[in-house]
């Protein structure tokens, strides 16, 4: 029976005994059970695991050594869910520890299976939320890189952070401006939209596009934020029309 299919009293039992399994077998050194867990066919008794596991790294110092030793075994096993769960997992513990699990991030991002590369991205997204500064420094190394996925996954990864903090990531944004890439393009202009709705984000978004040369693309980025402003009307802090007029007005 899946996760959901529970109701609310079984899935909590459920959660408090992956949570207690998970502790026990991490103290004794173990990894079949938690291995099991991490390959579950069910999405969500995945995410309680890993969950798990980044929480029982932050309450208990004596065990990190345990938790990262077990992460660093399972990042080579061939089944790809286990390897994404892992990466989740380095990402919870990136939120507050990010130099513990940099090099899992480096494998996840080369790794052959494309949910292994996205669970990369999704962790990129919640570290740079909540531990921006080496988690930035991070997304700068791969810019560049000449594997134009590797760029385009590293971009789409910052994207949560610029939601909230857009001056930390526009800097990071603007190096892709003239990648070679169309695919790489298409998800920097996604990206430029995605943060550009959010409150008080708009104005900055402008402001630093003025500044960018490659005006083709300013251009789309900008077509993208107007469209952004209609499709999430109700989530955007202004209207398309007071999107489009302040648009008019200071670019």
């Amino acid at each position: 029976m899946g996760f959901y299919e529970l109701d609310k009293e079984q899935r909590q039992i459920l959660v408090d005994k992956i949570n207690q399994n998970i502790l026990s077998k991490i103290i004794k050194g173990q990894s079949t059970l938690i291995s099991d867990y991490f390959s579950d066919e069910d999405t969500y008794v995945r995410k309680t695991a890993y969950i798990a596991l980044g929480r029982i790294y932050k309450e208990n110092k004596d065990l990190k050594n345990n938790i990262l030793n077990f992460l660093d075994t399972q990042i080579k096993s061939k089944n790809e869910k286990i390897r994404q769960t892992v990466i989740n997992a380095a990402g919870e513990i990136g939120k507050f520890d990010f130099e513990a699990i940099e090099q899992f991030m480096k494998t996840g991002l080369f790794d052959e299976h494309h949910s292994v590369r996205n669970a990369v991205i999704g962790s990129i997204k919640k570290m740079s939320e909540k531990n921006p500064k080496p988690t930035l420094a991070f997304a700068k190394q791969f810019l560049h890189h000449e594997d134009k996925e590797i760029r385009r996954e590293i971009c789409h990864g910052i994207e949560l952070r610029g939601r909230t903090h857009p001056k930390d990531v526009l800097p990071l944004l603007k190096e892709l401006q003239n990648d070679k890439t169309v695919r790489v393009r298409k998800t920097l202009i996604h990206v430029l939209g995605q943060i550009a709705y959010k409150k008080g984000c708009l104005e900055i978004v402008i402001a630093d596009l003025k500044q960018w040369e490659n005006k083709e693309l300013v251009a789309k980025a900008i077509e993208e934020i107007i469209d952004v402003h209609d499709r999430y009307i109700n989530f955007s802090e202004k209207t398309q029309k007071q999107a489009i007029d302040y648009i008019e007005k200071n670019y």
